[in-house]
């Protein structure tokens, strides 16, 4: 399993960025995609996860009505739409998989069996 990511940027506060994030390998149908953000000295939290077969989301408080997760599965790739961004979203943007069903918490960490090399956000004026 493969997950590539790309589109990380250095952007001004109040700026937009979409994030893509490519699955190879995952012979699964059903499977939930995350994004997590780590910023420097601080621990991975999660952002937003998406459900490849219903579509099904679930966001972190601190992005809900900024963030958007969307995935085309004929192209197996997720995207992040991040909109109004704030220099405290400044972080680097890792993707993850698990198979599905999942019982536990979706935004958890430890929920997620692999995961991306980061794309780079930064938000600065």
């Amino acid at each position: 399993v493969q997950l590539v990511e790309s589109g990380g940027a250095l952007v001004q506060p109040a700026g937009s960025l979409r994030l893509s994030c490519t699955v190879s390998g995952f012979g699964f149908e059903n499977y939930i995609i995350g994004w997590f953000r780590q910023a420097r000295g601080k621990e991975r939290e999660g952002v937003a996860c998406i459900r490849r077969s219903d579509g099904t989301t679930q966001y972190a408080d601190s992005v809900k009505g900024r963030f958007t997760i969307s995935i085309d599965n004929a192209k197996s790739t997720v995207y992040l739409q991040m909109d109004s961004l704030k220099p405290e979203d400044t972080a680097d943007y890792i993707c993850a998989a698990v198979s599905g069903p999942v019982f536990g918490p979706w935004l958890r960490v430890t929920t997620y069996d692999y995961w991306g090399q980061g794309t780079q956000v930064t938000v600065s004026a």
